[in-house]
């Protein structure tokens, strides 16, 4: 490729890293201070926490205002997402919170919410509340001169707010009568809240996914209110797609749909094809590559029943053949490594089709490079030390220099498969154990409000 060719695909890249030298667009827009016109200054950029975020800067030079605002650039999440987090101490006030304007906020302790802002902002546990705190007391005089009761409702409101903000050094043998939960609420799954775990599980975090709401769809401005209700059922398009993977299974083709770059956010094509896995089953493989910014993603998806077990496969990792087996790891299943101390959730990194050695190799992209909070200038260099030593020992294991080791992949819908060099005989190795769901994981997949028997029927009280 030559050099013209380079620079043009770095100029079409939407956002690019942040760079000093980088040239900021400049677009002429009106004042709304003194109705006239005035310049905004937009820079797209990638950098720490926000990763795509798009700066704007507006002057007028008729009357001197100006204001600077900063958004996310980042596409709209496949799910929406709920971080609950649930704060005893000084450390968990001091945890940094990305807050995307769509993003709303509460504490259900006091029953104070705070609904999404004007931008979006990066701040802490500590700043978050002290904001509210600021923005509650601002006209709290003229309340009470005016309305003396909501003065004192919201008098309240702010004491047990100052009082969140004194919590102990360290968890003591009683929990502080000032502990509190915040639940950060983003439809577009774009905020984030710091773990101080990571890699493994943050016990006092907590992050659940939804389907977004029409309602919230429209309230974002992704979808038009004058819209017939039924053309944007969710079931509706789950029918479409249904419809479209069964095709091509028939026809063994490959389809190809318009979907968005993860990395830059600029068109680009979706391959999908069904494929059937020897003494496992059939599966959806989708393939993503972007044309602006070399971006490539792979993702597999399950077909079929739902087991009414789940499965727990161990493996013990002895050689270098070993780290060759192909692994299928689901959506739904978690992974996770003793000997390194790598306790991966479900949900984790979507699912993969690869192999024992590409799967240590993805995570290790993953978490080196995705992983906010971890890198930048707010970093905790205690913390960061640590990480990079964990992440060192993740390479040397995926290059087959610590063995043996052990991977255990645990899937409450049966849907992951480690291939079996033995098959089909056992493999000496290999343990595969089914297990009852609890009603917990039941709850969590959305399985115990399934109706499977007489569905197709009213029930006669709801004819009536």
């Amino acid at each position: 490729m030559s050099a013209d060719q380079d620079t043009k695909r770095s100029d079409e890249q939407l956002f690019q890293d942040l760079d000093a030298d980088a040239a900021a667009s400049e677009v002429e827009s009106l004042c709304m201070q003194c109705q006239n016109n005035g310049v905004t200054r937009l820079l797209l950029t990638r950098i720490p926490h926000f990763k795509s975020v798009i700066l704007m800067a507006f002057e007028c030079p008729h009357c001197g205002f100006r204001n600077n605002e900063v958004r996310s650039g980042e596409a709209m999440q496949e799910t929406g997402h709920i971080h609950e987090l649930r704060c005893t101490t000084k450390a968990d006030l001091n945890r940094q919170i990305v807050r995307n304007n769509t993003a709303s906020i509460s504490i259900p302790e006091i029953e104070f919410t705070a609904p999404p802002a004007s931008s979006s902002s990066l701040t802490t546990t500590e700043g978050l509340v002290s904001r509210f705190i600021e923005d509650l007391a601002a006209d709290q005089e003229q309340r009470k001169e005016e309305t003396p009761e909501v003065f004192q409702a919201i008098e309240s409101i702010l004491g047990k707010l100052r009082n969140s903000l004194t919590l102990p050094e360290e968890d003591g043998a009683e929990t502080s009568p000032h502990a509190f939960t915040l639940v950060v609420d983003d439809p577009t799954g774009n905020s984030y809240v710091e773990n101080l775990c990571a890699p493994n599980p943050d016990p006092k975090l907590t992050v659940r996914h939804y389907r977004r709401t029409r309602d919230q769809m429209i309230e974002m401005g992704y979808l038009n209110p004058d819209a017939d209700d039924a053309q944007w059922t969710e079931k509706e398009k789950q029918l479409k797609v249904m419809k479209a993977v069964k095709d091509a299974s028939e026809a063994k083709e490959i389809l190809t749909f318009p979907a968005n770059c993860s990395s830059c956010n600029a068109p680009c094509d979706t391959r999908m094809q069904m494929v059937n896995i020897p003494h496992f089953q059939e599966v959806i493989i989708m393939s993503t590559t972007c044309d602006k910014c070399g971006f490539k993603s792979n993702e597999v998806k399950c077909g079929g029943a739902i087991s009414p077990k789940g499965r727990r496969i161990t493996l013990k990792i002895e050689d270098s053949e070993d780290l060759s087996r192909d692994i299928l790891k689901s959506e739904t299943s978690s992974f996770s490594v003793p000997e390194l101390d790598l306790d991966m959730i479900a949900g984790t990194m979507g699912g993969r089709f690869t192999t024992v050695e590409g799967l240590l190799r993805q995570l290790h992209e993953e978490l080196s490079g995705r992983v906010p909070f971890l890198e930048g200038d707010s970093a905790e260099s205690g913390r960061r030390e640590k990480f990079e030593i964990f992440l060192q020992r993740l390479e040397e294991t995926a290059d087959g220099k610590v063995l043996p080791f052990t991977i255990i992949v645990d899937d409450p819908m049966s849907h992951s498969y480690v291939q079996n060099l033995y098959a089909p005989d056992p493999d000496p190795n290999m343990v595969c154990e089914d297990y009852e769901r609890t009603f917990e994981q039941n709850e969590d997949l959305g399985l115990n409000d399934i109706n499977t028997e007489n569905y197709e029927q009213v029930e006669p009280a709801q004819n009536k």
